[in-house]
């Protein structure tokens, strides 16, 4: 039953070949005497898989599609109010939405303010992460994520910092009925399914860091709200994070902790274990509390083949420990059941090579996971209950 039960959890996803294509367009590229411009362009990106999980490979586990295709406005106007928009199209998922979408104004060289759809300022920016799969903390919500409201940016000396205020997350793309049966965004967010009926809401972000001789190192808070439609109540939610992007000649390091937790409640006002997770189109469960430790590192080699100009090598590695006590797990169907402690820890690593030619960008990634989301065939219990 032992090893019977470790094949059950022992989940992987082959990805050897993982083609991110990057090719910008721009359309219009104008330059005045007071140094604005602006830029019109896009990316089309491609993948081509291989997965293996517990059964053997069969012609259904390699695919090559047409991942994502996206248009990019940006005017940068340094005298005045700037623009930076994005918006993202996926045919795998049959979705669309807005990645992000700004105003900004530079009150001086050290001070910026955005406002509009802009990056949480949490954790290593702008990525914990060199694969193209992310690391753990994307998908709980606490990598590269966006939400609407307003940040100011200051540097001084050799410090940054950042508040933020925010008042809901990105909005949605096309309803669940053009989807695959959740919310189409880019970062994920906790979402009304199953028995609980939760939105977040106003929610502020400290982060500070410092710099020198191309290193960081800072600390992130979060502090926010869930609100119940069905309750009429809100409850806290909350998480912070030491990290640090250490470069020394080639090599690159990003170590970072961080721990967070929800205050959650079914519709009944019961104490849940687990929340749901939107984005893309698909909904997941998430636990309530944990605490994830990620490695990142990554070598730099400059080459001159052809048009290929530099080699990433790197190696990403997450570990999740799920510290969730007796709660209300939330099934899929609506239902429920009690769990007490048996949470399963989520681990993943990526190997893989990011080559770089012109405007074309290259993964080669192989994924490995252990109770996660997106490298499993029973999909969305990996960073909840893992069963």
């Amino acid at each position: 039953m032992g090893e019977k039960r470790d094949k059950k959890f022992l989940l992987f996803l082959f990805f050897l070949s993982n083609i991110f294509t990057l090719l910008p367009v721009y359309l219009v590229a104008q330059e005045s005497d007071d140094k604005s411009s602006l830029n019109i362009g896009g990316a089309l990106r491609y993948n081509i898989i291989l997965q293996s999980y517990e059964n053997d490979i069969d012609a259904t586990s390699s695919a090559f599609t047409m991942d994502t295709w996206r248009i990019n406005i940006l005017y940068d106007n340094p005298g005045g109010f700037g623009l930076n928009f994005e918006y993202r199209f996926y045919p795998t998922f049959g979705t669309h939405f807005i990645k992000q979408g700004w105003l900004d104004y530079h009150f001086s060289e050290r001070t910026e303010l955005q406002v509009g759809v802009t990056q949480v300022p949490f954790g290593n920016l702008q990525y914990n992460s060199n694969n193209w799969w992310f690391s753990l903390p994307y998908y709980v919500g606490l990598e590269d994520d966006h939400d609407m409201g307003i940040k100011l940016t200051h540097r001084r000396d050799s410090y940054q910092w950042d508040f933020a205020y925010f008042f809901q997350p990105e909005p949605e793309g096309p309803p669940e009925a053009f989807g695959t049966g959740g919310p189409g965004r880019y970062s994920y967010d906790v979402i009304p399914k199953g028995n609980a009926s939760l939105k977040e809401r106003n929610q502020i972000n400290i982060r500070g860091a410092y710099q020198f001789d191309g290193c960081e190192f800072g600390a992130s808070l979060q502090f926010g709200q869930l609100y119940s439609l069905a309750l009429d109540q809100f409850d806290s939610r909350y998480a912070f994070a030491v990290h640090a992007d250490i470069n020394s000649g080639n090599f690159n390091i990003k170590p970072q902790f961080l721990y967070y937790g929800m205050n959650a409640f079914s519709d009944e006002g019961h104490e849940l274990s687990t929340v749901f997770l939107g984005a893309y189109g698909v909904p997941y469960q998430v636990s309530t509390e944990a605490r994830i430790v990620t490695l990142g590192m990554a070598y730099s080699y400059d080459v001159d083949w052809g048009p290929i100009t530099n080699l990433l090598f790197y190696n990403d590695f997450s570990y999740m420990h799920n510290s969730v006590g007796k709660g209300i797990t939330q099934l899929a169907d609506g239902t429920s059941l009690t769990l007490s402690n048996n949470f399963e820890n989520t681990i993943k690593n990526i190997i893989g090579i990011l080559m770089s030619a012109g405007p074309v960008f290259t993964y080669f990634d192989i994924a490995q996971g252990i109770n996660h989301p997106w490298l499993s065939e029973t999909f969305g219990t990996g960073v909840g209950p893992g069963h």
